[in-house]
C-alpha cells in the first residue's frame, strides 16, 4: 500500500444504478487527486461458481460485451478525459468478485455505493458493500446513494 492517503489503483465497482454515479464522482476526484489509475468494474451477476452444474455460456457472453460498451459510454460521460482509467467487466458474484479484482489489481482504495437497504430486504439480499468492507485487504470507501462519502 503507497503511503496514507496516496493512492495509484482505485476501484470502483459499478452496478449502473442511480448509488454508483455518487461513487464514480468521488473515486474520479480521488483518482484525479492522487495522479491514480481508476479501474471501473461491473460484475454481471450469474449462479454461484461454486455450483457444481457447468455455466451455460462461452467466455464472452453477449451480455458482457453490452456492459462493456455500456460502462465505456458512462466512462467517457462522467470522467471526460480528466483520469487516466481501465475498464473490466466480468460475470459472477458481485461481492466475490470485486474482492477478486481488488486483489488481482493490488488496489490501494475501493470506492463503491451502497444502497442502505435495512431490515429485511438487507437480510434477504444481503450487502455486497458490507462484505467488501469486512474481507478487502485495502480501505474501502462507500458511499450512500446521496453520494456523501460513509
Amino acid at each position: 500500500m503507497p503511503e496514507f492517503g496516496k493512492f495509484r489503483k482505485i476501484l470502483c465497482p459499478i452496478d449502473f444504478t442511480q448509488h454508483a454515479l455518487g461513487a464514480l464522482a468521488v473515486a474520479r476526484d480521488l483518482a484525479q487527486d492522487n495522479g491514480a489509475t481508476l479501474h471501473l468494474l461491473h460484475v454481471a451477476r450469474v449462479p454461484s461458481r461454486d455450483m457444481d452444474v457447468p455455466l451455460p455460456f462461452g467466455a464472452d457472453p453477449r451480455w458482457e460485451r453490452a456492459a462493456r460498451r455500456k460502462l465505456e459510454r458512462m466512462a467517457a460521460e462522467r470522467l471526460q478525459g480528466m483520469v487516466a482509467y481501465q475498464i473490466h467487466v466480468v460475470s459472477g458474484t458481485p461481492d466475490v468478485d470485486v474482492l477478486r479484482m481488488a486483489k488481482e489489481l493490488d488496489a490501494d482504495l475501493i470506492v463503491m455505493a451502497t444502497h442502505g437497504r435495512k431490515g429485511l430486504s438487507h437480510l434477504v439480499l444481503g450487502s455486497v458493500a458490507e462484505r467488501v468492507v469486512r474481507e478487502a485487504s485495502c480501505p474501502v470507501l462507500t458511499i450512500r446513494s446521496g453520494g456523501k462519502p460513509r
